[in-house]
């Protein structure tokens, strides 16, 4: 021990170890030895006797007198304590193991198990131990929670829970369906939420929402008690802790994941704004019947936006948030079928719905006078079917789709992703009643199995377009677009045929006949303005030429023979009984000299695009209808003669929101396509077509129509598109098989389809517009078409000199059933640079050998084209007057049916 701690010896024969040997003596111990004797091995290691004192001679006293002898000590001294017994004389202080006084022990920081104590009481902790423990856990727990609190961030909501579809509308604003995505939602903002409906939830749900930190000690405390004693489980009881658990992707029901939600909804209550959490409650929750989110809700519940909900209808809807298997009036037997049934749903429901209104009255969120007004339970419309996109429907959602993403800055990702409100054009009662007019045709008349050979592949489109605007109120794309994928309103391939003259005819009034003269090969310098009342060469086989009057010759360096319907001669005939007729030689020769570029001109400022579908304009047969634009193009295109020449560009979607904001919306542009006199010139002429010639299974009593037929070559297309001053519409009909995976395939013939010898414009598609049109006209006005101005100059074309008499105006129903004539040959020339010539759409043989050079006449078609490509030429050339004819005598060589001006049929068409 150093020496600034040792203390000073106490004398010898006094100090603290003399009183506590004196004690003991008295208390009958056995007494020390005299502390002046010392043995000699002492005396002789230590020198002097050391004197007795300090607190280790004072320990060591006490342990001998308590008798603490050593294990061996001898009979003859009381053993100092020595581990082995010293001789009896030795009385020094020995180093025994005294039992009798504890040695004082060490302090500990956590004195546990306690130190001087024994038995149980050694195991109970002090009060200090356990206030400490407490203290310190506590302290723990708070330091884990603030770790914890500051590591969680505002929930960052999954996709799952923000996933959301688009939406179409009808014309009327009524939702057609909801599609794009596996969640009916529509996200949309805090403003756009009635307040009756934020003032239901409170009163229903969190009563203190608007001053809590989003936590329920209480809620918490029972969910915790109900899942540990394996009772049923339950969510959080505020709003904001429903959001945060509506949010995330999980669902379980751990306790890991109540903390983890403990914290993140104290972070959403401290850091969020309170009315997103309401929003975000309101958007991600389920209110059955598919439907999530309050927009989706509205519109599923009650046909409406959610803005316009009423206070009791919020109180029906907050009712569905503590679970619409139970309260949703009309039931959920296939979940329960015993608790869930109509009868037990709308009871409940009504008994929430009053209470929740109530509620809101005593925490002031509604007046009195307004509760009131609510006595009767505003009952749901009743569940509708899963919307499908079978029916017309999926072509209407892909025509307004490609509409859309056509016209916006919106991409085909962001679309995809949904969220969007697409308001169309489509009047669904005049979807139904063209549906209703196909359909009908089918039923009656087209029947596969006892016609296999004709009545298979029957194919129809339709289009329907609003002249003043524009807007396509009603298309049919097919049977069902869930099988029959192709929509059958945009552009199928199958040409329009003798429908296309109008515009051969709008040309001639806008431009003018080439004078021979004019020195140019275009003649831009002499022009004569053509009348409708201007005659023109109607003989079959007629020679066609250019305005210059040399012949013209085609690829293959054979003349250009151009025939009508039946092989019948007109002879001289105004351009208004060749239409009347659909006479082909009159266009086809007045096309030439208008110019063909020019015609295709006036096609364009009419509404068709030069697209794909524009056939090659460089041949005679484009005047009569080798082209194949939709029939949305061409409702469009008549529908601009049907407005005066004033052009609009069709369209089917109004306007597009997103969140409530409008993102697009359609202007309506109005380009001036040619005057109206001549507009309404051609709308006169095609008048006359409906009311005296081939277009009569078109008329409207008591109202104006005007419209065109057209059939193709082969028979492989038949059209008919006609309009009132209010309305136009196409119809178009083919035979091709739906299998697109087929690569060869082709349009087939339509002879005997139906039970029909031949179908033409004036058939089955003039029947599907006149079924069409008399119910989407009824209950309109009656308007009446201008009357038409004189124009141009009544001059001859195609040799003629003077006009032959006119035929009487007696109406024919259908054209000539006469089979097509079958040209001579001609002598072979040599064939001109083949680059000229095109494929069709569906071609493929044509596409994989650069013109059809390996089709035996599809060459041969280029500038003539073949029917049925037999050796012979058979029926080779363009079929163009609704009867079908052939351009050549023997332009067909040994074609396989697919020659036509273009290097395949496409060229021959008819009217």
């Amino acid at each position: 021990m150093s020496e600034h701690r040792r203390k000073t010896p106490q004398p010898q024969g006094g100090g603290r170890a003399a009183a506590r040997r004196a004690a003991q003596q008295s208390s009958g111990r056995r007494a020390a030895p005299s502390r002046g004797v010392t043995s000699e091995s002492h005396s002789g290691s230590h020198g002097d006797a050391a004197p007795y004192g300090g607190r280790a001679a004072a320990r060591r006293a006490a342990q001998r007198a308590a008798g603490g002898g050593g294990r061996g000590g001898h009979d003859g001294g009381g053993g100092g304590g020595r581990r082995r017994g010293g001789d009896g004389g030795h009385e020094g202080p020995g180093r025994g193991r005294g039992r009798a006084a504890q040695r004082p022990v060490k302090k500990r920081f956590i004195d546990y198990p306690r130190a001087g104590r024994s038995g149980l009481r050694r195991w109970v902790p002090s009060w200090k131990l356990v206030s400490g423990l407490c203290l310190g856990f506590l302290g723990l727990l708070m330091g884990f929670a603030g770790l914890a609190y500051a590591m969680v961030g505002l929930p960052k909501v999954q996709e799952a829970a923000t996933a959301e579809n688009n939406v179409y509308f009808w014309k009327d604003g009524s939702q057609m369906v909801a599609t794009g995505g596996d969640v009916n939602r529509q996200i949309i903002d805090y403003a756009q939420i009635p307040e009756a409906m934020r003032n239901a939830v409170i009163s229903a749900e969190n009563k203190s929402f608007d001053h809590d930190h989003g936590i329920d000690p209480m809620g918490i405390g029972r969910a915790l008690f109900n899942m540990a004693k394996g009772g049923q489980t339950q969510g959080g009881s505020t709003i904001t802790q429903q959001y945060v658990k509506n949010s995330r992707l999980s669902q379980e029901q751990t306790l890991s994941r109540k903390f983890e939600e403990l914290f993140i909804t104290l972070k959403v209550g401290s850091k969020m704004d309170k009315k997103d959490i309401m929003a975000g409650y309101l958007n991600v929750s389920s209110y059955g019947r598919g439907a999530s989110g309050i927009q989706a809700a509205a519109r599923t519940y009650y046909n409406k936006d959610a803005k316009d909900l009423n206070p009791s209808e919020c109180a029906v809807l907050a009712s569905l948030l503590k679970g619409p298997t139970y309260y949703d009036p009309a039931g959920a037997t296939m979940v329960d079928p015993v608790n869930a049934t109509p009868k037990k749903n709308k009871a409940r429901a009504m008994k929430r719905w009053k209470w929740i209104l109530d509620e809101e009255v005593k925490d002031g969120r509604l007046s009195a006078a307004e509760r009131a007004k609510y006595t009767e339970f505003p009952m749901p419309v009743k569940p509708k079917k899963d919307a499908q996109l079978g029916g017309q429907i999926g072509y209407l959602v892909s025509m307004a789709r490609a509409n859309f993403l056509n016209n916006s800055n919106v991409t085909k990702e962001q679309l995809d992703r949904g969220g969007y409100e697409i308001h169309t054009t489509f009047d669904k009662k005049k979807v139904n009643q063209l549906t209703k007019a196909v359909e009908r045709v089918y039923k009656e008349k087209i029947d596969p199995k006892k016609r296999p050979k004709t009545d298979t592949h029957v194919q129809f489109g339709g289009s329907s377009i609003d002249p003043k605007t524009g807007a396509i109120v009603a298309i049919y794309g097919g049977q069902d677009a869930t099988k029959h994928y192709a929509n059958n309103a945009d552009p199928t391939g199958a040409p329009v045929g003798s429908t296309f003259k109008p515009f051969v005819l709008a040309a001639a009034m806008e431009y003018g006949k080439r004078d021979p003269s004019g020195g140019s090969d275009q003649g831009e310098s002499e022009r004569t303005k053509v009348s409708p009342e201007s005659v023109y060469n109607g003989d079959n086989k007629l020679k066609i030429k250019k305005y210059n009057g040399d012949i013209w010759f085609d690829d293959k360096g054979k003349e250009w023979l151009q025939t009508n319907d039946g092989g019948e001669d007109l002879g001289p005939v105004t351009l208004r009984e060749a239409m009347r007729v659909s006479g082909n030689s009159p266009y086809v020769q007045l096309g030439m000299d208008v110019g063909t570029d020019k015609v295709k001109k006036v096609a364009m400022a009419a509404g068709l695009k030069d697209d794909d579908y524009m056939a090659n304009a460089t041949v005679p047969s484009f005047s009569i209808g080798t082209s194949s634009p939709s029939a949305t193009r061409m409702a469009g295109a008549y529908a601009t003669f049907a407005a005066s020449g004033q052009q609009r560009e069709p369209f089917s979607v109004t306007e597009v929101k997103k969140r409530g904001e409008v993102i697009y919306r359609h202007e309506v542009v109005t380009k001036s396509a040619f005057s109206n006199v001549i507009a309404d010139n051609v709308t006169d002429v095609l008048k006359n077509v409906v009311e005296h010639g081939t277009g009569t299974p078109a008329k409207l009593p008591g109202r104006d129509v005007a419209g065109k037929t057209g059939t193709t070559d082969g028979n492989r297309s038949a059209w008919f598109v006609g309009y009132t001053p209010q309305l136009s519409t196409a119809i178009s009909m083919f035979r091709l098989d739906d299998d697109e995976t087929h690569k060869n395939r082709e349009f087939e013939k339509m002879f005997g389809t139906g039970g029909e010898k031949k179908i033409h414009g004036a058939s089955f598609p003039a029947q599907i517009w006149h079924d069409y049109m008399a119910d989407a006209m009824e209950g309109m006005e009656k308007v009446s078409f201008p009357k038409p101005e004189k124009i141009g100059e009544k001059v001859y074309g195609g040799g003629a000199s003077s006009p032959k008499p006119t035929p009487s105006p007696t109406p024919t129903p259908t054209p000539s059933e006469t089979e097509e004539v079958t040209p001579s040959p001609t002598p072979e020339l040599p064939k001109p640079d083949p680059s000229q010539t095109t494929c069709g759409t569906w071609d493929w043989n044509c596409q994989n050998n650069n013109g059809g050079n390996n089709n035996g006449g599809a060459n041969a078609g280029t500038d003539a084209g073949t029917t049925d490509g037999t050796t012979s030429g058979t029926d080779a050339g363009t079929t163009a007057g609704d009867g079908g004819t052939s351009p050549s005598p023997d332009t067909g060589g040994t074609g396989n049916g697919n020659g036509n001006g273009n290097g395949n049929w496409f060229a021959g068409t008819s009217g």
